[in-house]
């Protein structure tokens, strides 16, 4: 070895310094005042020279953490396809359990999955009991790996399997992961079950504290339950593995992993079946995929695991932040497949103050390099009207608890105020109808004598005989205090003294009518002492669908957080629980959506119609929820959109309401700057006070860029 002693100053210059190291076998000799006081290693002298034993820190070049590589990022829109999949076996049967994984994977990419998990001690079987203390298992076993890894060099795939792998005195149930050919790392199983049919510590020990290497065959990988997978292709994609008790405890491994940036958790199980036990491991996933804010996907053992004592069901599952994406049936050994958004966790982590940025300390990072290609069919439910249950026609429990909480809200207002008393503007349209319902609602709980409920149709030009009759008519039903104040004379002569001519139906002439009605609705509820109930919607309010100062305002605007698809739905349900509403409702629920303020036809029939001018509303609240709750840009709307429309709009209609939704939204954000109040029901909002705040003189321009290069 080549020795070169240099002065102490040399360390200042650590570029030379490196290059020193380099020229002389990695050791540099330091001297102070001509004495020897330090020596300098390179980190691989280091490795080569330094003992292993609890006198030394070793830290092996295969646990040391790189910097990531930068390359060019994929662009799937967030979109990560995942395959949860019970594999055949033969207990201890490894070689024919090696082919099954294989083939698992080539099936895995031909559907061009990204992410496969498979169950736990697939390789070998769970069920092996005492055999896997033999040598030959764990012999064939350690070969079996290898030759995974080489039939799969091939694929890009991101995969994980379970095997017994030994470590110095001690056999760990373990995750092996690997891609490109590659074995990643090898993740032990943190929590062993000792338990009822349980006995996994007779045979396994517990991963240990810290993250070290375990060698296979003669090669070195990184080992412990603290590694964290990292695609450099798409850094989004981190992703964390436990193994089946992992998740049952109450302290999981998960946990650490998600603080520590994980947004996809893997867990490889094998998990018995008992009466009762799918429906609590489903809930478990699912309460535990909303708690980690994760996606968690679950493998279990299936068919060929030894009956001695147990039956193992191959029930996989796939759950993001509370949803479950895929579940197969127990038993019929089915894949779990789909395509989880990882834009959309990082999104909800992100609007969570509590949700704490990452602690990676004692966590090794491992990176790796695929490219995750967008879908152009997506394994992934968008519900076409995600603001309606869609287990049932009507849930009938969903229509009361939004009611009551509707109701709830004007109950406390109603309280403050000292009212007992309240005025509503009905139309015999939609918006007007729920709020009237509503306010029942609160004056049943508050057991107000419900003729202190003032109905007031305001008729002007647009006004249809069937509207005009429907809301006499509801009123009846229910029993409240009907008035009308027909406006038409008061609108001329307000049109005359501004010197608008009446035969120009523009925004003046409409904007006058909805400002009237609101002043007289203000004016008797002065007179009447009463609340003045505001009936705007949260989809008009998105869309700015409402006259500044007109409906717009309100004492209290019991609708403000119920979407216009969503208003239907309770009408609809509300007719079906109370008979003595239900006629005049379903009319209601039947008649076309128009504020009614250009002039009827001359059958006196609606001339206008609302959605002709604005767009349907069952894609303006598809655009409204998943733009509000998950943060999506037009490009990720228009893919989605099309994966839940695309059977009723073409692409042509789609791009244009979205547009015209984008245009709208901006440029109406004065109007929702000054809302009254009004409670929120769903986790979609739109308070200035509460869920959105948003500057009145935003620029839109970007968004519809977006939008004009689609």
């Amino acid at each position: 070895m080549k020795t070169k002693i240099q002065p102490i100053s040399s360390l200042r210059d650590t570029n030379k310094l490196e290059n020193d190291l380099m020229a002389n076998d990695g050791t540099l000799f330091i001297t102070k005042n001509g004495y020897l006081d330090l020596v300098v290693l390179s980190p691989e002298t280091y490795d080569r020279i330094m003992p292993t034993g609890t006198d030394y820190i070793k830290e092996p070049s295969v646990l040391r953490q790189k910097s990531m590589e930068y390359k060019a990022q994929s662009n799937p829109l967030g979109f990560v396809r995942i395959c949860a999949q019970s594999i055949e076996i033969d207990v201890c049967g490894i070689e024919k359990n090696k082919e099954r994984i294989i083939q698992a994977v080539k099936e895995a990419d031909e559907i061009g999955t990204d992410i496969l998990v498979l169950p736990e001690l697939c390789l070998t079987g769970y069920t092996c009991g005492d055999l896997f203390l033999t040598t030959v298992l764990l012999d064939n076993s350690d070969r079996a790996i290898d030759d995974i890894r080489d039939a799969t060099k091939d694929s890009d795939l991101f995969f994980t399997f379970g095997a017994p792998v030994r470590l110095g005195n001690s056999i760990y149930n373990c995750a092996i992961v690997m891609q490109k050919g590659k074995i990643l790392g090898v993740v032990p199983k943190a929590n062993i079950p000792n338990y009822s049919e349980y006995y996994e510590a007779r045979h396994f020990a517990p991963a240990p504290e810290v993250v070290s290497t375990i060698t296979i065959r003669g090669h070195e990988y990184p080992f412990g339950s603290k590694l964290m997978f990292q695609d450099e292709s798409y850094v989004k994609i981190k992703i964390g593995i436990e193994i089946c008790e992992d998740l049952w405890v109450p302290q999981t491994p998960s946990t650490g992993l998600v603080l520590a940036g994980c947004d996809i958790i893997l867990n490889l199980s094998g998990s018995n079946e008992v009466v009762g036990k799918k429906e609590f491991r489903r809930n478990l996933i699912s309460t535990t995929s909303a708690r980690l804010c994760a996606c968690y996907a679950y493998a279990n053992a299936g068919d060929g695991e030894s009956t001695t004592d147990l039956v193992y069901s191959s029930h996989n599952i796939i759950a993001e932040n509370g949803n479950i994406l895929a579940e197969t049936r127990v038993f019929a050994m089915e894949k779990a497949i789909a395509d989880t958004d990882v834009d959309r966790l990082l999104s909800e982590r992100r609007k969570m103050s509590t949700f704490s940025n990452p602690e990676e300390k004692g966590y090794l990072t491992i990176y790796f390099d695929k490219e995750i290609k967008l879908k152009d069919k997506l394994y992934h439910r968008y519900d076409k009207n995600p603001f309606i249950p869609n287990e049932k026609e009507i849930d009938f429990d969903r229509v009361q608890a939004v009611l009551d909480i509707q109701a709830q809200g004007l109950i406390k207002r109603l309280k403050t105020v000292r009212q007992t008393r309240a005025i509503i503007g009905l139309s015999g349209g939609l918006d007007s109808t729920l709020a009237l319902l509503v306010t029942v609602e609160a004056f049943k709980k508050l057991k107000y004598d419900l003729k202190g409920i003032y109905a007031v149709t305001l008729p002007a030009f647009g006004t249809s005989s069937r509207t005009h009759d429907n809301a006499l008519d509801l009123a009846n039903c229910l029993g409240v205090t009907f008035d009308e104040v027909n406006i038409k004379a008061s609108v001329l002569q307000h049109l005359k003294d501004i010197r608008h001519d009446e035969e120009n139906h523009n925004v003046t002439y409409e904007n006058a009518q909805a400002r009237e009605r609101t002043q007289v609705l203000m004016d008797l509820a002065n007179d009447l002492n009463a609340l003045m109930i505001g009936t705007g919607d949260l989809s008009e309010l998105c869309l700015g669908w409402c006259t500044y100062n007109g409906d717009h305002m309100s004492n209290y605007g019991v609708n403000a957080s119920i979407p216009k698809t969503l208003v239907r739905y309770l009408c609809h349900g509300y007719a079906l629980m109370h008979e003595e509403a239900k006629r005049p409702l379903l009319d209601i629920i039947d008649t076309p959506i128009s504020p009614e303020l250009l002039p009827t036809g001359k059958d006196g029939q609606i001339e206008q119609k609302t959605e002709d001018k604005i767009g349907p509303y069952e894609l303006h609240d598809f655009f409204i929820f998943h733009f509000l709750r998950n943060g999506y840009g037009p490009k990720k709307l228009f893919y989605i959109t099309k994966q839940a429309h695309g059977d009723v709009y073409d692409d042509a209609t789609i791009k244009k309401w979205l547009r015209e939704f984008y245009r709208r939204f901006f440029m109406n954000q004065f109007k929702r700057s000054c809302l009254p109040d009004g409670v929120k029901v769903g986790t979609v909002a739109i308070s200035p006070r509460g869920d959105w705040r948003m500057p009145s003189d935003a620029s839109s321009q970007d968004f519809l860029k977006e939008i004009d290069q689609l």
